[in-house]
């Protein structure tokens, strides 16, 4: 512990004094241009020009994206500003000391022009003029043109990008966090190629300088050595020619090799790793091309006129190459696919963290039986399971979404005749069932003769009695109508799902939903979402509906209801009572009986009542329901005394009452009556027949 933090007592004041480096040598640069320095300083200088440059091409082949070498366009110019202020050392030194000899400008130079030049400034001439139209004709013109098209590709796609963004932020796909490190990452994009597209006239202009440099050094220095140092001609020409090239080739080098790099980095595009895995990855994934090569070049080997042995040596590699080349890759994704299949391979560590895990998940809907139901409705669990298909086709067709499938366990912790109904793991309905026995629902009317148990049917709790199915005959001639276990066990799930319609839609099903939708209403819901209103917030106003039983299968209803009314507000309740007005046709062709619509009116009391408990801001916006808790209460008695006989006759209506109050009135009946409609007077079609049955007066 003591060495590292040694260790980071020695960096970080090293980092905290970078800032003051790199002042101190960009100063040290511009000093360069006007003060003298001795030769032996010029050779230092030179050498890390070369060194610097050849770093920049090391670090441009290695990265993987261009966007890790963001600091490319600084480093360009602190380069070449760098070559350019030892140019203008070394012109110094050249015209004032060129005279003394090779050497008068530092060995590196005098190394250089004797190296390349061979004695003879003729070629060196021919090698500068090569390096200059190299540099500036093809490479840097390239690099140019690429940097200008990928800065205005990535500009114009800017805006496309950033709603992607936006989108799969809104969809959940992606977190905030996400979200601000692509945007930020669009932004570091279109600077590094806008400043890219910039930094290539740099190096333009460096290849102009350097061309411009030595020419003044060649006919600077052949005048002051014939004039001031009474050379003669051909002397002078020879030695000043010398150094001026030798000056240039040795700063033309560190220039063509960063504008290498430049090409590199800005023409490795959308591709990703280092430029040597890019290239013969590539290159080597088609092995019939390079067969084809071989071929080539085994036919130009035998060519007239042409040299065997070059031509036949690359063919000869290019072969092997083809050979081996598939067998290594074949090799390779074999390797790859057993170590995929080892890492897929379950440790009894990753078997027990597994069951932990699915332990952990919860089913949305799960159906438990005791052991002896388990034993008895488990085996004909073909039969069942059927039954609970088509019970899942009406829904679907019903309410507009496909319900979850049903889980069937057995739990021992459960009476052995009985079953539980679990949505989401939380126990919300449970029931107990008689083997050998048939259920007849008798409501208030007269019992059978046969031997009974008095009972209430768990989907409704109307009174009920067990009989023996031996009895089944008798009980249908005597005008019953004998229910099956599983016929009641599954009027008893559907009755369930009905009452949690809301908790069972889940965000992965209303997006199945909307992709499901015809292009028209997909192009109505991007004007929409998430500009107006959020993919959740539009399953909030699904969950609404579906919590009173109102079908979502027109979705396309929905949606424009949604748009009319999401530009003034953002509350779900709110969107959602407009959505109901404009499905008023809908949900009174589903609450009426035989087309006709059966009411019971809230009465003038207690539409005042109601409409008193409303507290309002300055808006008119309802903010708060403030009502006496013993009005509830006798509220809830006038209404068992209206709803109950109604209910007992077997009378399929609603209860009708104000747009204002409508949500508040449904918040307070459906504790007493779960399935009792409450809609308002706005929600009642044109046209639809109505029969009023009572009134809460």
């Amino acid at each position: 512990m003591s060495a590292v933090k040694s260790v980071g007592g020695d960096v970080t004041p090293f980092l905290s004094r970078q800032d003051a480096g790199l002042a101190v040598g960009v100063v040290v640069i511009l000093t360069i241009l006007f003060l003298p320095l001795p030769s032996i300083l010029i050779d230092l200088g030179l050498a890390l020009s070369i060194a610097l440059s050849i770093l920049i091409l090391m670090v441009a082949l290695w990265i993987k994206r261009p966007l890790e070498f963001t600091a490319f366009p600084t480093i360009l110019l602190i380069a070449t500003l760098l070559r350019l202020a030892l140019n203008v050392a070394t012109t110094r030194l050249i015209l004032s000391h060129g005279a003394e000899g090779p050497h008068a400008a530092g060995h590196v130079i005098a190394g250089f022009a004797e190296f390349v030049m061979g004695g003879d400034f003729v070629i060196g001439i021919v090698v500068f003029v090569i390096l200059i139209t190299v540099n500036f004709v093809v490479i840097t013109k390239g690099a140019s043109r690429i940097a200008e098209v990928g800065a205005r590709f990535t500009l114009d796609s800017m805006p496309g990008k950033q709603m992607a963004v936006d989108a799969d932020l809104s969809a959940g796909v992606i977190d905030e966090k996400e979200a601000i490190r692509r945007r930020r990452e669009l932004d570091e994009e279109s600077q590094f190629f806008g400043a890219m597209d910039g930094a290539s006239k740099f190096v333009r202009g460096d290849a102009i300088a350097g061309l411009i440099i030595t020419a003044v050094n060649i006919f600077g220095g052949i005048i002051i050595g014939i004039a001031r140092h009474d050379l003669p001609v051909d002397r002078a020409v020879e030695i000043f020619t010398k150094l001026s090239v030798g000056d240039g080739i040795v700063t033309q080098m560190p220039a063509l090799i960063v504008s290498l790099a430049a090409g590199l980095l800005v023409s490795k595009g959308g591709t990703h790793g280092s430029a040597e895995k890019v290239i013969f990855g590539q290159i080597t994934n088609y092995p019939s091309a390079m067969l084809l090569a071989a071929a080539v070049m085994a036919v130009l080997a035998t060519a007239p006129g042409l040299p065997f042995m070059p031509f036949a040596l690359i063919a000869a590699i290019f072969g092997f190459l083809a050979y081996a080349l598939p067998r290594q890759l074949a090799a390779a994704a074999k390797a790859k696919e057993e170590v995929q299949t080892t890492a897929k391979t379950p440790t009894a560590e990753d078997i027990t963290l597994q069951q932990i895990k699915d332990q952990l998940k919860t089913s949305e809907i799960e159906l438990c039986f005791g052991k002896q139901l388990s034993g008895v409705l488990m085996r004909s669990s073909g039969d069942l399971a059927q039954r609970v298909a088509k019970m899942r086709k009406k829904f679907a067709k019903q309410y507009g979404f496909v319900v979850p499938d049903i889980k069937l366990t057995e739990d021992l912790a459960i009476p052995p005749k009985s079953y539980q109904i679990r949505v989401h793991g939380t126990t919300v309905a449970s029931s107990e069932l008689r083997l050998g026995d048939v259920l007849v629902v008798v409501g208030d009317g007269p019992k059978p003769d046969t031997p009974s148990d008095e009972t209430r049917e768990p989907a409704f709790g109307i009174k009920a009695v067990w009989v023996p199915d031996i009895f089944t005959n008798a009980l249908k001639r005597d005008g019953f109508v004998p229910v099956d276990n599983t016929s009641v066990l599954l009027t008893h799930m559907a009755e369930v799902i009905r009452n949690n319609l809301a908790q069972l839609l889940s965000y992965r099903d209303m997006r199945g939903l909307l992709e499901r939708l015809e292009p028209e209403y997909r192009k109505l819901l991007d004007e929409i979402t998430p500009s107006q209103i959020s993919y959740s917030g539009l399953q909030g106003v699904l969950k609404l509906l579906l919590a009173e039983r109102v079908s979502i299968r027109n979705i396309h209803l929905i949606l424009e209801a949604v748009a009319e009314i999401a530009p003034f507000s953002r509350k779900a309740e709110q969107i959602t009572e407009h959505v109901r007005m404009r499905l008023a046709t809908q949900i009174c062709g589903d609450v009426s009986d035989g087309g006709t619509l059966k009411i019971a009116r809230l009465g003038n009391k207690w539409e005042v009542a109601f409409h008193q408990a409303l507290k309002r801001d300055q808006k008119g916006e309802v903010v708060e329901f403030d009502i006496d808790p013993r009005m509830i209460e006798q509220f809830g008695q006038d209404l068992s005394r209206v709803v109950q006989p109604l209910m007992d006759a077997g009378q399929q209506f609603v209860l009708i009452t104000s747009a204002d109050t409508r949500p508040y009135i449904r918040t307070v009946t459906e504790r007493l009556y779960a399935t009792l409609p409450v809609i308002s007077h706005h929600e009642i079609s044109k046209g639809m027949p109505i029969q009023t049955l009572g009134s809460l007066s």
